[in-house]
């Protein structure tokens, strides 16, 4: 039932992506502010992501999942009668919406760990996020196939699939079986503080990896159909580029759970940091169609072996009476930086250029390169700590 709502309902994600920014500059006065829906969705995510995460913890994940689908329809239809009645405000507030539906949609791969054993929960959480392969194929042909319904009206027919993507979703979200929590009585503790568990290195280094490579693919992705606008690509190409990057984003997610298993989680976020890395290096070398192929692959493949190995990390650093509160603090930072990612993405684009986008990534890269290896050298440390005493118990 995960993978289907991770294919279904994520499959409105791209479309938002895609059209998100074009929809946008069509409706906007101030032509710098064409990436603000996607902002603005991005923005609501943060700040709903831990209320989202309470509310599951309490009524369960079915509940929280439907309510998300809800908000992801009205998002739709609000977006079809704002490019109907040329209100960007409209457009604004449907965004709004979306993100809502974003943060509960963030919460997919936390569920699938819900039920697994602790050695099948890598896999679990990729296969589930293995959905978005087909949200992928899905995304491309649903823009193709309904943008122009309501010609001459552009991108209206595809938002108004958005509610249909939505309703279908919600029939499968129906039947996912996952156990309610348990209700904690009133003044009974909820297990360690949060700056205890935060102040693990395992626990800070998750987080911080998992920041950085969602907000370097959002930085990326947010200005991609914008540059390509901006050489004269169309709009079916922007979609097919975007729609490759989510293959490369979610494809790899059959065995990413096997790789972490066999070579553990720091061997692969730091693979998907190099990736992360690499596609900034095809980005800079040009803007041909091959460069933006190429460039958003390696940027999907980057972010899907560390943001799928930052979320197995965080699995392992705090127990089932912890997790509302850790995933919900965690998606709050995560989306937090997302949000700083997504409104420098337009302004960084339109102020100095494609080659600026991507050498704004230096920063974050080093930052989480550094706590990734110092991670990896503590962790060393104490195994050789503990070899050392073993001889002696």
């Amino acid at each position: 039932m995960l993978f289907f709502a991770q294919a279904v309902l994520g499959s409105q994600l791209p479309i938002h992506i895609i059209l998100g920014g074009l929809a946008g500059f069509t409706l906007a006065e101030n032509k710098a502010l064409a990436t603000l829906p996607i902002s603005l969705m991005v923005l609501v995510s943060m700040f709903t992501a831990a209320p989202a995460s309470l509310f599951m913890g309490r009524f369960g994940r079915r509940l929280g999942f439907l309510a998300g689908a809800l908000a992801g329809a009205l998002g739709g239809a609000l977006g079809v009668l704002a490019l109907l009645l040329g209100r960007f405000e409209l457009l604004l507030l449907g965004a709004a919406c979306t993100g809502i539906y974003q943060s509960t949609h963030g919460f997919f791969r936390f569920a699938a760990a819900d039920t697994a054993s602790e050695a099948f929960r890598p896999k679990a959480i990729s296969w589930v996020l293995a959905g978005g392969l087909l949200a992928a194929l899905i995304a491309p042909e649903l823009i193709r196939a309904t943008s122009d319904y309501f010609a001459p009206i552009p991108f209206a027919g595809a938002y108004a699939a958005v509610v249909g993507i939505n309703i279908v979703g919600a029939l499968g979200i129906w039947f996912l079986d996952i156990p309610t929590p348990r209700r904690r009585v009133r003044g009974a503790p909820s297990g360690r503080a949060l700056g205890v568990i935060f102040s693990q290195p395992k626990t800070l280094v998750a987080v911080i990896c998992a920041m950085v490579s969602y907000a370097l693919m959002v930085l990326v992705m947010t200005a991609t159909s914008l540059a390509m606008d901006a050489q004269g690509f169309s709009t079916a190409h922007a979609a097919d580029v975007v729609r490759w990057h989510v293959v490369a984003m979610f494809g790899p997610s059959f065995f990413t759970g096997a790789a972490i298993l066999r070579f553990g989680h720091l061997r692969v976020i730091a693979l998907g940091l190099i990736l992360l890395g690499v596609a900034g290096v095809i980005a800079v070398r040009g803007v041909g169609l091959e460069n933006f192929y190429l460039a958003l692959i390696a940027l999907g493949l980057g972010w899907n072996f560390s943001f799928i190995g930052a979320t197995s990390l965080l699995g392992t650093t705090h127990t089932s009476e912890e997790q509302a509160k850790v995933q919900g603090l965690n998606d709050f930072l995560v989306f937090g930086l997302v949000t700083v990612a997504s409104f420098s993405s337009g302004a960084l684009l339109y102020a100095f250029g494609w080659t600026t986008v991507q050498l704004a990534m230096i920063p974050a890269l080093a930052i989480a390169g550094i706590v990734l290896l110092w991670l990896a050298v503590a962790t060393t440390r104490s195994l050789s700590l503990s070899e050392q005493r073993q001889p002696l118990e």
